[in-house]
Order: C-alpha cells, then sequence, then structure tokens
C-alpha cells in the first residue's frame, strides 16, 4: 500500500469516513489507497473524466486529457497499468489544460462494449474505438460536422447491437447512433422541443444516457428544453433509430411523444441533471447539480416506465452516478456536495465552497447511508463487481480551486474505497 505521507495524505484517513443517516447498511466503505497517474503531480490541473471497469479483465479504465490517453489501473495490484495513446485530442490549450474548453477537448466518455474485447470513446468530433486485445486504437468514427466540438457520454444497447453517444456542445445538441457489428452510423437524432423539426427551439444540452433491455429503449438525460427548462429524461424507442441502416443513415428529430410511438418524457423539475443509472426492478436513479444558489443538492429516483418520483435524496452535485448489482447501492461521484448541502451555483466558490464525496445511497430504501471524502474534482466513478472496490481519479487540492476540503491532499490520482 502506498503511504499516505507519499501523497502529503496525513490526514486523510482521518477526512475519508463520514457517517450519514438513512436505511439499508450501515457499513462504511474502507479507504485502501490512492494510485498514483504519471504526470500528476503537485499543482497539475488534471483533467478526467468518465470511468469505467471491466470485472472480467480486472481493468479499471479512465480518460486522461492531460496525457491524451484512456488510462488503466490493474485491480488485482491497484496498480497504474498502462497510457493507451492513439490521437486523443488532449486539452485545446495544451497538456496542462488550464482554461480548457471541454466541449473542445478529449477523450471523455468512454463504454464498454459488452461481449467484445472493445471500447468506445468520445473524442470532441469523433469515437476512438480500443480493441483492449492489443490496447490500441484500431478505429475513428467522424461524429457530426467541422465544428470539432465534443462526443461526450454514450450507453449500449447488447440487444441490437446499438451505441448510442452524445453530443452536447452542438446547435441543437444530437445523439449519434452506431451499429457495432459494422462500426457505421445508422442514424443521428437532434434535440429539439419534440415535434419541432431540425429548426425547433434546441435543447440545453444532453448528459449521461443508459439502456434499458426491458422495454427496448435508451433513456437520456436532458439539460433542458422549453416545456422543462431545469431538465428532463427523455425516453426513445430502439425501433425509431432502427430506421436508419449502415448503408442509408437518417437523421430524425423528436416526435411528440404519444403511446403509439412509445416516445415519453420525464419532467425533473429543479434539477439540472448529469449522471443517470438503471436501479433495481423499475426504479432510475438521476443525479442533479442544481445550478442555482441555495437550492437543495439531490438525487432523483423515479419510475422509469412512467416517470413517477420515487424519492429525493439529500445528496447530490455530482457527476456520475453508477448501480452495483451485488451490493444493491448505488454510488455518486459528488464532487459539488457542500457543507450545507445547498447548490453554490454554476461552481463552487470560496463562500461556498466544494466538500467533494462519494455518496453512497441503499437502493430498497432509496436513502443516503454513507459519505466517504473523495478528493478535488472526484466527479467519476468505477465499480468492479468482483471485488467491491470504488475507483474515482481526483485532482490536486488546489486544481480546480475552492474545494475546502482538499487541503491534506495536495497530489491527485485515483483512490480506491473497499465495501
Amino acid at each position: 500500500m502506498i503511504r499516505y505521507a507519499t501523497f502529503g495524505l496525513a490526514l486523510l484517513a482521518s477526512l475519508i469516513m463520514c457517517a450519514c443517516g438513512g436505511g439499508g447498511s450501515s457499513s462504511t466503505p474502507g479507504f485502501v489507497k490512492v494510485i498514483g497517474v504519471p504526470g500528476v503531480t503537485t499543482g497539475t490541473n488534471f483533467s478526467f473524466d468518465i470511468s469505467a471497469v471491466d470485472g472480467a479483465k480486472g481493468r479499471m479504465y479512465y480518460t486522461n486529457r492531460n496525457n491524451q490517453s484512456v488510462d488503466v489501473i490493474d485491480i488485482p495490484t491497484n496498480t497504474f497499468l498502462k497510457r493507451i495513446t492513439g490521437g486523443f485530442a488532449g486539452c485545446n490549450t495544451g497538456p496542462t489544460c488550464v482554461g480548457a474548453n471541454n466541449d473542445m477537448s478529449g477523450p471523455d466518455g468512454l463504454n464498454l462494449i459488452t461481449g467484445t474485447p472493445f471500447i468506445y470513446v468520445g473524442d470532441v468530433n469523433s469515437v476512438k474505438i480500443i480493441d483492449t486485445s492489443s490496447d490500441t486504437v484500431v478505429k475513428t468514427i467522424a461524429i457530426g460536422g467541422a465544428s470539432g466540438l465534443r462526443a461526450d457520454e454514450g450507453c449500449y444497447d447488447p440487444d441490437h447491437k446499438i451505441f448510442m453517444i452524445n453530443s452536447p456542445g452542438e446547435s441543437p445538441p444530437f445523439a449519434t447512433f452506431i451499429d457495432t457489428t459494422t462500426q457505421k452510423i445508422i442514424a443521428t437524432l437532434l434535440f429539439t422541443d419534440p415535434g419541432t423539426g431540425a429548426a425547433g427551439p434546441a435543447s440545453a444540452g444532453l448528459e449521461a444516457c443508459v439502456y434499458d433491455h426491458a422495454t427496448q429503449t435508451f433513456l437520456v438525460n436532458n439539460d433542458g428544453s422549453t416545456a422543462n427548462p431545469r431538465g428532463e429524461v427523455d425516453v426513445i424507442p430502439v425501433s425509431f433509430v432502427q430506421t436508419g441502416t449502415p448503408a442509408v443513415p437518417v437523421v430524425l428529430t423528436l416526435p411528440v411523444p404519444t403511446p403509439a410511438n412509445g416516445f415519453k418524457i420525464f419532467p425533473l423539475g429543479k434539477c439540472d441533471p448529469t449522471g443517470l443509472d438503471l436501479g433495481p426492478g423499475t426504479d432510475m436513479a438521476v443525479s442533479c447539480r442544481q445550478g442555482v444558489a441555495g437550492e437543495p443538492l439531490t438525487v432523483q429516483i423515479l419510475d422509469r416506465t412512467v416517470g413517477t418520483l420515487r424519492a429525493t435524496v439529500p445528496i447530490g452535485g455530482g457527476d456520475q452516478i453508477a448501480y452495483d448489482v451485488p451490493t444493491n447501492r448505488y454510488y455518486l461521484a459528488a464532487s459539488r456536495w457542500t457543507k450545507s448541502g445547498l447548490s453554490s451555483g454554476p461552481a463552487c466558490t470560496a463562500a461556498s465552497p466544494c466538500t467533494p464525496v462519494l455518496a453512497i445511497i441503499d437502493a430498497t430504501s432509496r436513502t443516503l447511508v454513507q459519505t466517504a471524502f473523495s478528493g478535488n474534482n472526484a466527479h467519476s466513478v468505477g465499480l468492479d463487481p468482483v471485488t467491491h472496490r470504488v475507483y474515482m481519479p481526483f485532482s490536486p487540492s488546489t486544481a480546480p480551486a475552492v474545494c475546502s476540503t482538499c487541503d491534506n491532499v495536495p497530489t491527485g490520482g485515483v483512490i480506491v474505497f473497499q465495501e
């Protein structure tokens, strides 16, 4: 195990855990270690994004813009294994990533394509395909036009072998659907107000998505429409995008939802959604990162078939949220959580600093059961279903600034917890 002092973490053990009220098990995740990341030192503006775990291979993956790579953590030894490169964009301001524009930087989201050796990675206006048999980029699929704005978060439908990836910074934002058998685009879906066509009012952006086998639909967090300016979940039947083929791809727009066409819209109220995952039964968890100062930070748990709100959990300000079947828990990377539990606004401030945590929600009781200090800007989370370890990349204490609990963690890396 890496000693705390090696990373300036002498007080980390005393910060790492705090008990929170709620139902379910009261066990607290144990701090295992911090894994060092080459090139990430004191003061580095560590620009990472989404994480994923391949339990069968014993690997955790996350995107790293500083090093223009997908980084690999070896789970059995909890060590940094390697860096997969292959023409990733990096930050548009260079390797320091200071002042970078996220929409012009990459890589961003990544998804394991189950049943294959491939990982699909969003990289500005393209998707790069990594073959994990050789840990090399084997193909680049161009996404959108020449604007160069990021292909961000995605999700995979293993039933029909279709990968969906969102381009939130485009006008209007759109999702691209790729047939993973041929590795070719079959459809592009423009997100404007339903029924208004390509020239209609544009969505405020797109966040996480997920595929639901039970309903044969994609569900996606929409940052805002005219009807729901603070966010909604859009439900898209797979059959709609299957009107396109690799030979004849189509450009589509959202129709007005009807029982006949299978589209649905679930309003989220004052949410400003980010992460999304399916839970047990018909539950679905939506991570909210309220952008208005003073509003309570929350996670919403809804019935994903009809959109009924089942619980509002008093924890939020996060990005990636993931459900783990073996533990029956949701794990939220709440990077913008605050001591007061109230939003700082669009970003953390000196008056309302970040206090980032890993938040654990019991999926049966739909209540918060634990939080643990997670490190500066720790907004992504990878779960290993085999070892029940939790992996979270994080930044050094001062980059970005205004993290009030990060003073004793000057060097970033990947923090590991054990459930």
